[in-house]
């Protein structure tokens, strides 16, 4: 089956890999959430590389998507409990 281009481009720049640990629904949404993480800080890193972005504002940048990927950790209640 031949991708779309749409599609080819769309896995391009946002690729996704499969989820490898245990299968629960918070996992797979913090798993989702830290791959889109890594996607942004590979943006941010490659923009502040190329010049088009000062080194102050991509640490800006990272450090609120830090406290995203954070808050969303301690919302799902990922690591709190002790059984694992």
């Amino acid at each position: 089956m031949v991708q779309s281009n749409y599609e080819a481009k769309n896995s391009f720049l946002y690729p996704r890999d499969r989820y490898y640990g245990q299968v629960q629904p918070k996992n797979l949404v913090f798993n989702a959430n830290l791959q889109e993480f890594a996607q942004r800080i590979s943006y941010i890193t490659s923009l502040e590389t190329g010049g088009k972005l000062s080194p102050e504002e991509a640490f800006s940048q990272i450090e609120a998507l830090w406290k995203q990927l954070e808050r969303s950790k301690n919302k799902l209640g990922i690591g709190s409990d002790l059984s694992v």
